[in-house]
């Protein structure tokens, strides 16, 4: 088997491994694009915005805050908590790609979510040519990727054509409980997601949506002292 088919190889386990996800990301694009419609942007307008910033939930808190007339320095802030978690990613998967040249490493980062990152974890173990790592890591990002630019313009487009009466902003919560509930399996995230949700329940009424950002800190700080009061706890038992 020759270098590059080695490669070509590499990338068609990647794309395999993440093909199952497909299913369930086509839907969220979907309603981001017709979201992204329904609060004023333009099928291409927000077709941009998916391409310029691919994450999910900082895609539809970034709309919604620029419906509302947020501050630039309110969105920038809301949206570095939302992807907080990619920094550990970022660190963690780092070293995978060691000597990689820094165009190719921005290149990585940028398809860089949730599902290559767990993904790449896995078959990096097995892989270890920097170049196949690259291969594999592309093999389950640009799928993603495609899917997720093809269903947010898909969704524009058809957002576009439907009766304002349907009122679909309401799917954007709908979208963030979907994500959420998986994330909740022990005590600390239990209680950062109900410390987290009351803050911003209270704090709805605050404007753009600082109650969100109020939330955000509130269930991340109740997060970490829950696992730390366990961990102590634990080593107490011990």
């Amino acid at each position: 088997m020759t270098n590059r088919q080695r490669l070509a190889a590499d990338f068609r386990a990647g794309a395999q491994t993440v093909l199952p996800v497909l299913i369930g990301i086509l839907p969220f694009a979907l309603i981001a694009g017709v979201v992204a419609v329904r609060l004023g942007f333009s099928p291409w307008l927000a077709s941009a915005l998916s391409v310029l910033v691919f994450a999910g939930a900082a895609q539809l808190a970034t709309m919604q805050l620029l419906f509302d007339g947020a501050p630039l320095l309110i969105i920038l802030i809301t949206v570095f908590f939302i992807n907080l978690r990619f920094m550990m990613y970022s660190a963690s998967i780092a070293p995978h790609f060691r000597g990689a040249s820094a165009g190719t490493r921005a290149g990585l980062a940028y398809f860089l979510t949730d599902q290559p990152y767990v993904f790449g974890l896995y078959g990096f173990a097995e892989r270890p040519m920097l170049a196949s790592r690259i291969a594999f890591y592309l093999g389950v990002a640009l799928p993603l990727w495609c899917c997720w630019q093809l269903g947010t313009i898909v969704g524009a487009q058809a957002g576009a054509r439907l009766p304002e009466a349907w009122n679909l902003e309401f799917a954007i919560p709908l979208v963030f409980l979907a994500m959420i509930m998986p994330a909740i399996r022990d005590k600390a995230s239990v209680a950062a997601a109900m410390v987290g949700g009351i803050v911003a329940v209270a704090g709805h009424g605050l404007p753009w949506n600082l109650g969100l950002i109020g939330g955000a800190l509130a269930g991340i700080a109740s997060g970490v002292v829950v696992a730390r009061l366990l961990g102590e706890a634990e080593a107490d038992n011990g």
